[in-house]
Formats: C-alpha cells, structure tokens, sequence
C-alpha cells in the first residue's frame, strides 16, 4: 500500500513558520511532542521546526562510563565466524498491534549475546512443508547488541509473505535457522556530526539499531533527524522508545511522522506519505559538513525518496527527492 501510494503529496506544510534553524530557546518539556511544532496552526506557531543541540552532559558520560565497568568483560556472541545456520527455540511472542507480532527467541546459553553488530542484520531461514526451496529474509533485531540470552524481532505480517506469515504462525518451542551477522555500514563515535534516518514501517528496526547505539555511547555526540512515514498511528513501531529518546535528549533528536490515514485527532505530524517538502525542511542541508541519510523502507519509499539499491554490495545510483534536493551519491547510505 506504501508502494501504490509513495508519490501522492502529504498535506501542504506551514513554511513561513518551519526554518531549518537552531534556536537558543530551551527545550520542550519532558513528554511533550515534538512533532506537534511542525503541524496544526498553534503548534506551529509556538516554537517552529528548531533544533536545540549541544552536547551530553559531564555526568551522562561519567554514568555512562561507569556502567560499562561495570558490565566486565564482553561476552562470547552466538552470531559470527564461519558457521553456517544455526537453530533458535521460540521463547515468547509478544502482539504489539494488528499486524506485527515481537518474536523472542532464546539462546543456546544465557550468557551468550547475539554477536551483533553497529550497523548489521541477520538471515533467518525456514523449509516449507511442501518440500520448495528454503525460504531466507534478513531482519535486523532490535534486542541491544550486549543483551544475554536472547534475540528479538519485530515482524510485520505482509499479505502472501511467506517469512512473515511462517513466523506470525510460530508459536513457543517451535524453531527458526538463524545466521549472521550481515555487516551493513560500519559505525564508530562521531562518524558523522549530523545523521537523517528516513524510514517507512518495518524499515525502522535498522534506524533504531543505529540511533540506539549512539545514544548509548556518551562519548558520541552525534545529532539525529528520524522522520518515519506510516500508514496509520497504530503502525509507529518503537513510538515509546523514540518519544524516550525525544525527551531524554532533546537537544540532540528529533523525531517527525506522516501518516497516510491520520486520525482527525492527529497533531503528531503530517498527513500523508513523506514529501519533498518535508525532507527540505527536516533535514541537515546538503552543505552542511560531514552528514549522512540513511534509507530503510518498502519499494515505493526507496523509489520517491532515493532510488533502489542494486544489490547488497551496490547502492545504485541517487535519484528521487534527496537527488533534487541536492544531495549527492556520498551523502545517502540505502540499507
């Protein structure tokens, strides 16, 4: 339905009031929405679309530091080296709306930790009953990377999808092939001064992989743009953990939303899918130094917003909105 849908205009937004500035104002209270500034006449006219970045403070470092003492040495990782499909046990299954289900699923031993790694994804793997070919996907959990014992995934149920299907039908101590990691974009502290995450429903997981792991490490202070296009309010996957992330770093994060049937209630941001005129407004500038947007959604996403990929080890070329904005091939990273 993204894909049918992707190039339809969202609602006109309010431009006289949505400068890509920084203000020196403090920022919105703690539980407060920050999408609210871009939409809806009195929202807009409170604060516009602004940005308060600066950096963590002395004592979320210093806690931050004392944690990872704390934590000892790293653990040995499940994923990782040569070693082909290995099998999971489904521990638990959580519902988390009407079509997407969180799938938990236990590791060999408790103190083992996925093996994940900043920026990557895994394969999972299935035989059908009916003796085809195996079917594999690649999902991206979005259990944290040193959490023992177990891996998540949140999993949209999409119409004659067999992986999808296969796993809404899992139930606990059923079994899943697991292999990995699969290396995406190498991450390290302050690899970039000011990163976008351009996302459309599932595509999220990997944008929260990456914005999770940056707001962990004190020591990187990179500033996050997350703008996230759904179809309805219900289908915002993570919405708490980026409202959390909103409010305990507002200086540094802000996330924006479309939705393509809002409720008449919405003022969380736009109707619609993500536009042209949104992302010119949202986004760092082509020419501000050092910056980079990350892509992760259905077909139709990537086709209005940066062209497809061609295969894991070739992005293609740059096209759609960010190409007429004026970003170059270097500045957009396609998951």
């Amino acid at each position: 339905m993204f894909a049918r849908s992707a190039l339809r205009a969202a609602q006109p937004l309010k431009r006289a009031a949505l400068k890509r500035t920084y203000a020196t104002e403090p920022p919105a209270k703690a539980g407060s929405s920050n999408n609210a500034l871009l939409y809806g006449a009195g929202a807009v006219g409170a604060a516009g679309a602004a940005y308060w970045y600066f950096g963590a403070s002395g004592a979320q470092k210093a806690e931050a530091k004392v944690k990872d003492a704390v934590a000892g040495p790293p653990k040995k990782a499940f994923l990782g080296g040569d070693q082909g499909f290995i099998s999971l046990a489904l521990k638990d299954v959580e519902v988390i709306n009407h079509n997407t289900k969180k799938f938990i699923f236990q590791l060999p031993e408790d103190d083992q930790v996925s093996g994940m790694q900043i920026t990557s994804a895994l394969l999972t793997k299935f035989k059908p009953a009916d003796g085809e070919k195996p079917i594999i996907r690649p999902y991206t959990p979005t259990s944290e990377e040193d959490t023992k014992g177990l891996i998540e995934l949140i999993v949209k149920k999409y119409p004659n999808g067999p992986m999808s299907t296969y796993l809404h039908d899992m139930v606990p101590g059923q079994r899943l092939d697991f292999k990995g990691p699969l290396p995406k974009y190498p991450w390290e502290a302050n690899k970039h001064k000011h990163i976008a995450l351009i996302a459309g429903g599932t595509g999220i997981t990997p944008m929260y992989q990456l914005a999770r792991a940056i707001f962990r490490n004190a020591d990187d202070q990179t500033k996050v743009t997350l703008v996230f296009g759904n179809l309805t309010e219900e289908d915002i996957l993570l919405k708490k953990e980026w409202e959390d992330l909103e409010n305990t770093y507002p200086q540094r994060f802000r996330a924006f939303y479309t939705l393509d049937k809002p409720p008449k209630s919405w003022t969380g941001g736009a109707a619609g899918h993500i536009t042209k005129d949104l992302l010119k407004t949202v986004l760092p500038e082509p020419k501000e130094d050092n910056i980079k947007i990350f892509v992760c959604g259905p077909p139709g996403l990537y086709k209005a917003i940066s062209g497809n990929k061609v295969s894991p080890s070739d992005q293609g070329e740059l096209t759609g909105y960010l190409k007429e904005l004026g970003y170059s091939k270097d500045q957009v990273f396609k998951f």
